[in-house]
This record gives C-alpha cells, sequence and structure tokens, in this order.
C-alpha cells in the first residue's frame, strides 16, 4: 500500500508600506510594470541595502503565532542562482540562521469519517525578499516586471507531516486566517500574497498503514523517504488540493509500472488541464552557493523585545473557535463559521453582548429562564447571521465593512423574532433593507407594515375567506391529506401580506375545519 507523504513550503507577503531592503513601495500589484522600483531592488552596482524594521517585526509576530522560538540571533545570506525575474543574480535570503523554528500548528480536517484534528510541525519561518514577475505574450515574447522584486516575504516551511490533499488545504486556509488575525498579511492566493509550493512522494506501508492525524506519523528518519517531487504554480486552495491529487494518481501509476520517481524534480500546476507538467529538475541546496549577505548586520531580539512580539498576539482563531463553543454554546460548525474571519467574529460578540444584555433585563441572569432564553438566543444567532445575514450580503454584493447594519440593530431584529413581533420571512425583508440602508428595525417595521399579526379574530376573517374561495383543498385536508392544510396557511400569509402569525393561522384553520 502507498501512502503520500506531503510538507509544504509556502510564501506570505507581509502589509508593509515599502520593500524589504528599500523605500519603494510594496503592494503595487494594480500599478504599471516598472514603476515601483529603484536602484537598490533591481541590483544596481553600488548600492545597498537596508532590513525593513517592521518587515522583521511582523516576521516575528507570525513565528510566534505559529509557535516557533523567535530567535535571539539570526542572519541574512545570499542564495545565487539567475533567472530573468531576479534583477541582481542572487537572493537575500536566510539560510542556516532563520528567524524563527520549531512551531506547530492544530487545525480541524473535514473527512469522509467525520472532522478529525491535526497537527502539522512548521521547521522553520525565514525573511527574504520576492522576484519580479515574468509576463508572456501571445507571440512568444517575455517581458519582465520588478515591481514586485524586493517585496518583503516570510517564508514557511513545515515538516512532512501532511498525508492527504484535504490536510495541506485545511492548513493552508488555518495558515490564512492567522495571517490576517494579526494583520501582518492580507495573505490572498489570488492576488498572489499567499503561494504555495508542496513536496510529494510516496511511501510503501503496509497493512492499511497508520492513521497519520497526529505526532504518532510523523517522520523522523528521512533518509527512508524516496525523491519528492515539488509542485510550482498553484494559485488556490483548491489547485493545491486538485494538484496533489493528480501527483498522487500519477506517483502511483509509477510504482505500479516498476518505475517509482527516482530523482529529484520541479512540476508546474497546469490548472486548465488539471495536470502537472514537469519544469526542471530540482536543485539541491549547494546549488544555490549560500554565503552570509556582506552587507546586512546580523539580527539580535533580546528576551525583552522577544516578549514584548508575543504580548501583541491577539486571540488566535483555534482558540476563538473553542471559546465560541464554551462561552456561547454554538456548534463547532458555527464557530468554524464565524471565527473564518476576525471581523465576523468580532460582530458575532456585540450582537451576543447586545442579547446577553437584554437578557439580564428581562429574565434575570441565573434563572433557569435565562439558561433557556440563552439556548434559543445561540440557535437564533446561528441561524440568522450564519445564514441569513451572509447570504444577504453576497445577495447584494456587500461585506461586513460597507453594510449598514449595526450589531445594536441586528440584536434588537433577533428579538423582534424571538417574541413573534415580526415572522421570518418579513424579518427577511427588514433585515435586507437594514444591510443596505440601515436603520432601527422597530421604526421601519412600523413604516413599511411589517409586524406580525397575532390577533385571532383578525385572522380569522381572512381564514374564513381562505376557506370558502379553496373548496377543493378544503375537501382534501378533510380526507386525510394534511399537508395540504399548509397550502391554506400559505394563502392565508398571501392574503395578510405576510403579517399573520402561521402558527396561530394554522390552529383557527384547523379549528375551522374541525382536524387535529
Amino acid at each position: 500500500m502507498l501512502q503520500p507523504i506531503i510538507g509544504l513550503e509556502i510564501h506570505i507577503r507581509t502589509n508593509t508600506q515599502s520593500k524589504m531592503f528599500c523605500g519603494c513601495p510594496n503592494m503595487v500589484e494594480d500599478e504599471a510594470p516598472n514603476t515601483a522600483i529603484c536602484p537598490i531592488c533591481t541590483g544596481q552596482p553600488g548600492t545597498l541595502p537596508i532590513i525593513n524594521r517592521i518587515a522583521l517585526e511582523k516576521g516575528a509576530l507570525m513565528g510566534a503565532a505559529l509557535g516557533c522560538t523567535v530567535a535571539a540571533f539570526s542572519k541574512f545570506d545570499r542564495k545565487n542562482y539567475f533567472y530573468p525575474d531576479l534583477p541582481k543574480g542572487y537572493q537575500i535570503s536566510q539560510y542556516d540562521q532563520p528567524l524563527c523554528t520549531n512551531g506547530a500548528v492544530v487545525f480541524d480536517v473535514a473527512s469522509p469519517k467525520g472532522k478529525y484534528q491535526k497537527k502539522i510541525r512548521i521547521t522553520r519561518l525565514h525573511l527574504e525578499e520576492d522576484a519580479g514577475k515574468l509576463l508572456h505574450g501571445k507571440n512568444k515574447e517575455s517581458y519582465v516586471d520588478f515591481n514586485r522584486a524586493g517585496s518583503p516575504l516570510m517564508e514557511i516551511v513545515t515538516e512532512p507531516d501532511f498525508r492527504s490533499p484535504a490536510e495541506a488545504k485545511n492548513f493552508l486556509q488555518e495558515l490564512q486566517r492567522i495571517a490576517r488575525y494579526i494583520g501582518v498579511s492580507e495573505a490572498d492566493m489570488e492576488k498572489g500574497h499567499l503561494r504555495c509550493d508542496a513536496n510529494i512522494s510516496m511511501r510503501e506501508v503496509s497493512g492499511q498503514g497508520p492513521v497519520a492525524r497526529d505526532q504518532e506519523d510523523w517522520i523522523t528518519d528521512y533518509s527512508k523517504l524516496g525523491p519528492k517531487t515539488e509542485v510550482k504554480n498553484m494559485n488556490s486552495f483548491k489547485s493545491v488540493e486538485r494538484a496533489l491529487e493528480y501527483e498522487i494518481i500519477r506517483q502511483t501509476k509509477l510504482w505500479e509500472e516498476g518505475n517509482p520517481v527516482n530523482f529529484q524534480s520541479t512540476r508546474g500546476w497546469d490548472d486548465a488541464r488539471g495536470i502537472t507538467v514537469e519544469q526542471r529538475t530540482k536543485e539541491e541546496a549547494h546549488d544555490y552557493r549560500y554565503f552570509p549577505e556582506p552587507d546586512l548586520p546580523p539580527i539580535t531580539f533580546t528576551p525583552e523585545r522577544i516578549a514584548g512580539i508575543v504580548q501583541q498576539l491577539p486571540e488566535l482563531p483555534a482558540a476563538k473557535r473553542q471559546r465560541f463553543e464554551q462561552e456561547y454554546g454554538f456548534t463547532s460548525s458555527d464557530a468554524a463559521v464565524f471565527c473564518d474571519s476576525k471581523e465576523l467574529a468580532a460582530f458575532v460578540e456585540q450582537v451576543m453582548a447586545e442579547l446577553t444584555t437584554w437578557i439580564r433585563d428581562t429574565v434575570g441572569e441565573a434563572s433557569d429562564a435565562a439558561l433557556q432564553t440563552r439556548s434559543k438566543w445561540t440557535k437564533l444567532v446561528a441561524g440568522w447571521i450564519g445564514s441569513k445575514l451572509l447570504g444577504v450580503l453576497n445577495e447584494q454584493k456587500r461585506t461586513l465593512s460597507t453594510m449598514k447594519l449595526d450589531a445594536e440593530n441586528l440584536a434588537e431584529l433577533l428579538s423582534m423574532i424571538a417574541t413573534n413581533k415580526v415572522n421570518g420571512t418579513n424579518a427577511l425583508q427588514l433585515l435586507t433593507h437594514m444591510v443596505v440602508s440601515g436603520g432601527d428595525p422597530s421604526q421601519i417595521l412600523e413604516e413599511q407594515g411589517l409586524a406580525q399579526v397575532s390577533d385571532a379574530a383578525s385572522i380569522q376573517e381572512h381564514v374564513d375567506t381562505v376557506v370558502a374561495e379553496n373548496p377543493k383543498v378544503v375537501a382534501d385536508v378533510k380526507g386525510g391529506k394534511v399537508t395540504a392544510l399548509q397550502f391554506l396557511v400559505g394563502q392565508v400569509m398571501k392574503k395578510t401580506k405576510g403579517r399573520a402569525n402561521p402558527e396561530i393561522a394554522a390552529q383557527l384553520l384547523r379549528d375551522k375545519l374541525g382536524i387535529e
């Protein structure tokens, strides 16, 4: 039996204002080619680089978030190789003394057999500068845009702890959340802020093979692993998953043919064709002829400075998900949705704070009623934020930052739903109005006449009319086709413009037709 052995190398561009070793602007995807450059980042003779302190601190912060040790002493090195998009003929990177080492990330993985937790070891995080970008024309011309050259990158290298493409994809998604939570990068794969190279090989295992969900399947003897294949050019989480799935099939077939991969190589992912394509033989570390960068001083961090960086860490996604489950009673899936972005998690907490105040003011803090009410609110928030609000935002092409709805008004709307002042249909209309235009839900309810009618006498006349107008459906209901009752309820709702309490309408119809 064959098992995939996967390790990742991830580059994340920090969101600093300037580049890694010069004052040119960073994050300039929309600028005209070769306009954000200077003699330093284009490698002109006689120029001297200067370390970007903010990029350095953000790298250390990311390392701390990954559970790494921030080195008291590290240095930059020259990595010598030549490609057209590397203007100096070498890259300033870090080799034997990186900024951060020995971390780990724990995250959830969904599988056909259920969700499980996976722990991935982080070998190192080091800093380096980005290369430029090659642009290929229709007539086989190639151009170089150096705007990106010199941009600050954090390279994160994992141990080969992944055993499936799904694990690799879920890890990258968690890495993106962490980077966004701590504010070091937007980590947008489509914009190139987060780029991933995957190393994959296959090994033979006996029986069903190890489960590979935690440290029990960590590899310590790397000499027993076969040559790895590096896969590049993956610009989405789905592409990473698809490329690894393809490589598993390709390499398995080679094993079955008696011709397993026996040399290291680099392959590019062709997303349109869904295949990997061989690019070149993989270089070894000695091919790069590393040596200490002579133009930059070593980096030193005092214990006090390292402690100060660690103290800057906010609550990270995994901890926030766990707290949302324990403190608010959300399910793990709802907590995962809410904590996917720091902004959404903060909004949910604001809504819950408003509702907690309402519970305290109406039913007290320690009563059984308060506990029941709290549980009811949790389910209400999960449904109306996790499903309906996110659906409205998508429909209206808005984000949390551009919507007009605030937490206080959403909490008031939810209280109106819970106390039957508005039914679900009209509440959704209110929600859409508030997302687009804002406003107090009580005022909008009154202005638009959307308040739910629970007065039986007011609903009865519409029940009488609906029964009179639908004799065939009435006969079906009396004949035992109880599901037809919902049609009659719908007709009552239609005549009341969605304002009738559907439960009261249904009961009045049962009473009118003499059914249970």
